[in-house]
């Protein structure tokens, strides 16, 4: 045969590690095993895929133990082409989703099925698998494909299109071992941050990193060296306290004894060209026609950058070499085309440098709008004709617009410190330049914004998760500001607003350095807080940056000698630390639950650092959420303090003392404090020599058994001092309770009055309705029920109810109780009556306070599980007589 047949061999993927853990079904395990995911992923080294994996893991194990009821197994594989991650939960009785049918998963606003359509969205592949016993979902994420170690070479390019550096170009040897600690540290690193190495051996390099916190779009500076290689852009703290930015490349190795270390390579951010590497080509044909040029790899040289900052920063460089410029700038445009926020710029201060805002329409005519190319000759004869040069010394600017398919995306400027250097020749050949990498930009912005949506989908499921799992005020407060810090700012400040007519309250300050938040607190509470204005959005608060500016000008006025014009100088005494820490952009974000502000949530940045919008767009996110939970919380406080309040006003303030008589009461409430329960006790004076006491429990707990237990205590007290006995003092207590018609309750009471004797006994008349009976422990340790059982009080309108009488002869003791104590259970076992009397026969010989601890003790061992039922105990113990 002629015709060959060609076979596909699909190989298997290897599986290079794997790790599994199993989640029971309870709440809290949705973010067990968000954090098992995100560890599990962090440490295999693939920071790229986790806020995909979480988000998923988080959907998938919801569905199993908040859903479906049962736990939860995760299975995570690595394999050589990319991540698996199996969700099974032991419910299989499910409607198999069907081929063609996406309708059958439900739709976004349902709780169910919704991690079926996030991960058809989300993941590479995924499918449902069904057995007998199981349900499992997986899916699968792969990889970026990252080139390591590949050699590349790029073309020829004339003199003029090379990148600029330095005469003499510096890099840095920072050599941090497994610790984290700097080890190794080479004069280039001294003379580009001014400390020598004996100053920084051995600290860790955390120390001097000035790090990027945007959540989803880096790696921690920890993860960061502990990988095999990274690459990228971060800043070091110099020796001034400026952050000097660099490029850096990072090696992980070893020495002779096996111990690992990092090599860190670093230059400034401006000559990064120097280290960055080369992409490797996607194909490996290197005879192919290369006359073709492509206009964008003209200008950005090749390989372009493959992240927004780096080709942002690339373009700067080369439209200002190309115009001849001493700076250059580039804004993109935010999302409804209103404001330019910067994102790179060359040859400006740092104050200008970084997500600084313009408005789009700054002026009337033609030069005053970015959606047009303009030329200011000289900057001098229209001052603030571009804000964003102000005081910076340059006197010409060209600005053109970048524009895909007509909208406007971003404004590149060049900008020259001699007036009449920029022509409209210039502006045409910045303006081609500008249509040719338009699109490459608007591209990576693009991809820019789905990472930092991926991330912000994580943070705010992991903050709704923590905010959601707390009542208490206080800790809600420190949870808004440990989830914003360092985050999404620098610096934290939570205002509280206790009513529309009060003034706002600092109730929390945080800052990412411990160091500087006690100035902070300082300072904020020396200016007047923000106004609580309930507009939603950020808005700008200048108090702080203020406050900051006074500050350092009364040092340079201190330093120059003139400190008694520092002295007058206006505004708040601050340290030029705490000063820094606060000298950049400040907002205000209003707290705003149920038609109300509530607070406001201050962030902040250092000293010439600005807010980018996503962030500020994303805290807004936060904002909301947080105000509901801190909301809440004040709800179940306010909730809490009424009950305990209304259950102490049930209970008496104090015991009167009997004399001949031990008495001694202990009271538990069941539950967290925010239910008023329906036990009470009361010991009070009748008359000389008589003393009326009784222990009982209305039927269930909140308000209604509030009023019953309130009528109750007060009608006992009333008729008994009015002279009426036991059964007719009940009898009258009854008829009360049933005249209250649907709010009634009924009610187990045991009444008794107490006359102490004179030959050291105490003599008792008791009437038990419906009670737990009361139990007399002899001194020779027997145990017998004082009273007989009679109907409950409530439920009956003719009662007839006699009183018992009970002699407590010199070492008695009469133990009572409500039903929370002899009620007590483990499983199917109850302590019941019986149990109760076999711990008081152990009680012979103890004081009346001694017998109630040991019988709480007692209740309290016998199960695990904390108290459901509220418990009383009242024991009463005649002493025995001393002998002469």
């Amino acid at each position: 045969m002629g015709e060959q047949i060609a076979e596909t061999y699909t190989r298997r993927p290897v599986i290079t590690a794997r790790a599994a853990a199993t989640f029971e079904p309870v709440g809290r395990s949705v973010a067990s095993a968000r954090a098992f995911v995100r560890d599990t992923l962090q440490g295999w080294g693939c920071p790229d895929i986790i806020d995909d994996a979480v988000v998923l893991t988080s959907e998938l194990v919801t569905n199993a133990v908040v859903h479906a009821g049962t736990a939860a197994d995760v299975l995570c594989v690595r394999t050589d082409a990319g991540i698996r991650v199996e969700v099974a939960d032991r419910y299989p009785d499910r409607e198999v989703p069907l081929q063609g049918s996406p309708g059958r998963l439900g739709g976004v606003d349902r709780e169910g099925g919704r991690g079926l359509l996030l991960c058809a969205a989300l993941a590479t592949r995924w499918g449902v698998d069904y057995s007998p016993t199981h349900k499992q979902v997986w899916f699968q994420l792969d990889l970026p494909d990252r080139p390591v170690g590949t050699r590349s070479a790029g073309p020829a390019l004339p003199a003029e299109a090379l990148p600029v550096a330095e005469t003499r170009v510096r890099v840095a040897v920072v050599q941090i071992d497994r610790g984290g600690g700097i080890s190794s540290w080479n004069d280039d690193a001294d003379a580009m941050f001014g400390f020598p190495a004996d100053q920084v051996i051995g600290k860790p390099l955390a120390d001097f990193a000035a790090w990027p916190h945007t959540p989803g779009t880096s790696t921690g500076i920890a993860e960061a060296l502990r990988l095999s290689r990274w690459e990228g852009s971060y800043g070091i703290r110099g020796a001034d306290g400026r952050i000097i930015p660099v490029y850096a490349s990072h090696l992980r190795v070893r020495d002779n004894a096996g111990a690992p270390s990092t090599v860190c390579l670093l230059v400034r951010e401006d000559e990064r060209a120097v280290l960055q590497s080369l992409q490797r080509s996607s194909g490996t044909d290197t005879t192919a026609d290369r006359t073709s040029t492509d206009p964008f790899e003209v200008f950005i040289g090749s390989p372009a950058p493959d992240d927004l900052d780096g080709l942002l920063q690339r373009t700067v460089e080369r439209a200002r070499d190309m115009l001849d410029g001493d700076a250059a700038y580039l804004l993109l445009a935010t999302d409804d085309e209103t404001e330019l926020e910067v994102r790179a710029s060359t040859g400006l201060p740092s104050a200008r440098q970084r997500f600084a805002r313009v408005p789009v329409e700054a002026g009337t005519n033609r030069y005053g709008s970015a959606r047009m190319p303009a030329v200011h000759e000289d900057l001098a004869v229209i001052p603030g004709a571009v804000p964003l040069l102000t005081d910076t010394g340059m006197r010409s600017v060209v600005t053109v617009p970048l524009k895909v398919e007509g909208r406007l995306t971003g404004s590149l400027g060049v900008a020259a410190e001699a007036p009449g250097r920029y022509s409209n020749e210039e502006a045409l050949r910045l303006q081609f330049a500008a249509d040719r990498i338009a699109l490459a930009v608007e591209r990576a912005r693009l991809n820019e914004l789905e990472r930092l949506r991926r991330g912000s989908l994580s943070f705010l499921v992991e903050a709704s998760d923590l905010l959601a799992g707390t009542l208490d005020r206080d800790q809600t407060l420190a949870l808004m500001a440990q989830m914003t810090v360092p985050t999404l700012a620098t610096w934290c400040a939570v205002y509280t607003v206790a009513d529309p007519t009060s003034e706002p309250e600092l109730s929390y300050v945080l800052h990412e350095d411990e160091d500087r938040i006690d100035g902070l607190k300082t300072l904020l509470g020396r200016l007047a807080p923000p106004e609580p204005v309930p507009t939603p959005g950020a808005r700008v608060w200048t108090a702080p940056a203020e406050a900051a500016h006074a500050a350092a000008l009364r040092s340079s006025l201190r330093s120059l000698g003139l400190a008694d014009i520092a002295r007058q100088s206006a505004g708040p005494g601050t340290s030029l630390a705490t000063a820094a820490a606060v000298g950049g952009e400040t907002v205000v974000l209003p707290l705003v639950a149920r038609n109300r502000v509530i607070g406001m949530l201050t962030l902040g940045k250092p000293t010439d650092d600005h807010f980018r919008q996503e962030i500020l767009e994303l805290a807004e996110d936060l904002s909301r959420r947080a105000a509901l939970a801190l909301d809440n919380s004040r709800l179940y406080s306010e909730r809490t303090a009424i009950s305990q309040s209304l259950q102490r006003s049930l209970l008496p303030p104090e015991l009167p003392s009997v004399p001949g008589v031990e008495v001694d009461v202990i009271y538990r409430a069941a539950g967290e404090g925010n239910e008023v329960g329906g036990d009470f006790y009361d010991l009070f004076p009748i008359r000389d020599g008589a003393y009326g006491f009784a222990i009982g429990d209305v039927c269930g707990t909140g308000p209604e058994a509030a009023a019953v237990t309130g009528l109750a205590r007060h009608a006992l007290r009333l008729l008994a001092r009015e002279g009426y006995g036991g059964p007719a003092v009940l009898e009258r207590l009854n008829a009360a309770i049933l005249d209250e018609g649907a709010r009634s309750r009924f009610l187990t009471l045991l009444y008794g009055e107490l006359w102490p004797q004179e030959d050291g006994s105490a003599l008792l008349k008791v009437v038990c309705a419906g009670h737990p009976l009361p139990l007399r422990l002899r001194p020779d340790g027997r145990v017998d029920a004082a009273a007989d059982p009679q109907p409950l009080l409530g439920v009956m309108e003719d009662l007839e109810l006699y009183e018992q009488t009970v002699t407590l002869d010199p070492g008695d003791v009469l133990l009572c109780v409500t039903d929370g104590v002899t009620e007590r259970r483990e499983g199917s076992r109850m302590l019941g009556d019986d149990g109760l009397a076999d711990v008081l026969t152990t009680c012979t010989g103890l004081t009346a306070g001694a017998v109630a601890a040991r019988i709480l003790r007692a209740v309290e061992r016998f199960a695990a599980e904390p108290a459901s039922d509220d418990m009383a105990i009242l024991a009463m113990r005649v002493p025995e007589l001393q002998e002469p």
